[in-house]
């Protein structure tokens, strides 16, 4: 019952068709929902492959990330669905920003001011009738009841988009909670409170509300980081499985003030970005260099077994009357214009000495400007059978060769000045 079935989008025939007859011949009850994920491209949006030399080295991300940090980045970075692209800046600026001075530092500076200010004990929260001015002085709300109000009123619209698969946004809306309890403290100012006698209570609202929100985020931020929550429930003093925890049955108050915390240290320490990405960039380096080296081995081992294969045979080639079926023509190119909604797609006018220009399409978008390839004479194939593309109608084949560094095609034209239409011999 209410099975999800999540898959990459490009193998949706395997696992909607395949999968699913195997399922059924085994008896097994089908996926009520297969949900389609997006690719993770590199920092130019790219696909990631060995040929470009941009794949993601896990032994480069065990070495300097946390699984944690990298679950998190993932599930916060990326619309789930959409694709999303990876770097690791983005990924070091991310984990500083959200986990090392949000999540972290939250845990850290709460449970330090605990040990510092009141012996490593959990206070309790209530703020008296007769300390009720002392509190609104110090801006803090002698009722806590606005901060649960916020902290349930996050927690159900974090579930509400978990289980939707919206993870991006469910945990963006616990982070506005973070940022608010971040700013009760820095308002309040418990460095302060804690030398004015008067202010016991109030200070001990604030270390109460902070211990308890992290308590809440430590359960609710579980399956999205089990090790971080598992550290900061354990630090807060709490024994019982985490993971055994129903995020629904979250209740304000059922931290018990006496509580002793644990050891404290830091959850997300501060990656240093200029060390990391030098690092980074130095191994990519060298893991490029083994790639190619690997690359150009398999290449001749290739060749000498296709150079093996083929000495007893008789050598293939094409007749000259199988050449001359294809008419290459030079064309100029009259018009070139992006296509709406087609990313890779461009519409060509192209004079090729005929009555007049013909329409052609060609996956160039990603590579060239457009208006920049107006004017320019090109290779065209003429006798190509027609074939439609977004609703248009392409007639004949823009000739390209790919560049060396990769896929990147590079148009096939002419030094010199050629007729239109000229047949190539």
């Amino acid at each position: 019952q209410n099975v999800v079935h999540i898959v990459g989008k490009d193998i949706l025939r395997f696992h909607t068709i395949y999968w699913f007859s195997f399922l059924l011949a085994a008896g097994i009850n089908l996926p009520q929902t297969v949900f389609a994920h997006g690719m993770w491209l590199d920092a130019d949006g790219r696909k990631m492959g060995k040929t470009l030399g941009n794949v993601i080295e896990i032994d480069v991300l065990h070495k300097y990330f946390t699984t944690d940090a990298i679950r998190y980045f993932l599930l916060r970075e990326m619309v789930f669905g959409q694709d999303g692209k990876f770097s690791y800046e983005n990924l070091i600026e991310r984990a500083n920003a959200d986990l090392a001075s949000g999540l972290g530092n939250l845990s850290s500076r709460t449970l330090s001011m605990i040990t510092k200010y009141r012996n490593g004990m959990i206070p309790d929260g209530k703020i008296t009738e007769i300390n009720y001015l002392n509190a609104k002085r110090a801006g803090i709300s002698p009722d806590e009841q606005e901060i649960v109000s916020a902290l349930e009123h996050a927690r159900d619209e974090f579930l509400r988009k978990f289980n939707n698969y919206e993870f991006s946004q469910a945990l963006e809306t616990l982070w506005t909670i973070i940022a608010r309890i971040d700013k009760m403290i820095s308002d309040a100012k418990p460095w302060e409170l804690a030398k004015e006698t008067n202010q016991t209570e109030t200070l001990n609202a604030v270390l109460y509300r902070a211990t308890e929100t992290l308590r809440w985020l430590g359960v609710l931020l579980y399956p999205f980081m089990p090790e971080a929550s598992r550290k900061i429930y354990e630090q807060i003093g709490l024994s019982e499985d985490i993971a055994a925890k129903n995020p629904e049955n979250l209740s304000w108050g059922e931290l018990k003030a006496g509580t002793q915390i644990g050891e404290t240290e830091a959850v997300f320490p501060r990656i240093d970005k200029i060390k990391v990405m030098s690092e980074i960039t130095e191994q990519s380096a060298v893991g490029s260099q083994n790639s190619e080296k690997i690359e150009q081995a398999k290449n001749e081992n290739t060749e000498q077994t296709a150079i093996d294969s083929t000495a007893n045979e008789e050598e293939k080639f094409i007749a000259i009357d199988d050449f001359l079926k294809v008419e290459l023509r030079v064309g100029e190119i009259k018009v070139a214009e992006r296509i709406p909604k087609a990313d890779k797609l461009l519409r060509f006018e192209i004079d090729l000495g005929e009555e007049k220009p013909r329409q052609i399409l060609a996956g160039l978008a990603e590579y060239y400007e457009p208006e920049k390839l107006i004017g320019r004479k090109v290779v065209v194939v003429a006798n190509l059978k027609p074939r439609k593309m977004r609703g248009l109608e392409s007639n004949g084949m823009i000739c390209a060769a790919s560049l060396e560094e990769g896929d990147t095609p590079a148009i096939a034209t002419f030094l010199e000045n050629v007729k239109i239409g000229a047949r190539l011999k």
